[in-house]
């Protein structure tokens, strides 16, 4: 068995930890910008494909590494310049607020295309 490190996702614990949810937009648009966005289904796809095999590249801990793309110099730096400068003005032009909110929401079961959410529902009816 290996320990896997991935990059940030929304997931509910992190979405409680503070600061972490506006990394976590600024980190999607860096990344979008950079052509090296990765939702958790394309970061799994990703591990299994290039990560792993007989020649299990691992870091000094023993850990596989998929968080590569997200500490690159490149990606880190743009962040870090950007961090200082995150306003409720600048938040939109900064940060990917939207894409995190669309994860989140999806997260709990809302924000999926096609789902009428002002529907009444009977809990009673057990799909057949």
């Amino acid at each position: 068995a290996r320990v896997v490190a991935l990059k940030a996702v929304v997931t509910q614990a992190s979405s409680a930890i503070p600061v972490v949810p506006l990394y976590g937009t600024v980190l999607f648009k860096v990344m979008k910008q950079l052509g090296l966005h990765e939702g958790c289904i394309e970061q799994i796809d990703r591990l299994f494909r290039t990560r792993l095999g007989k020649d299990v590249a691992l870091d000094d801990a023993q850990r596989i590494r998929v968080d590569d793309w997200e500490l690159s110099p490149e990606v880190q730096t743009e962040v870090s310049r950007r961090w200082p400068l995150l306003t409720t003005e600048t938040l939109g032009e900064l940060a990917d607020l939207g894409e995190y909110k669309s994860q989140f929401l999806r997260l709990f079961g809302f924000g999926i295309d096609g789902v009428d959410y002002t529907q009444d529902v009977d809990p009673r009816v057990v799909p057949g």
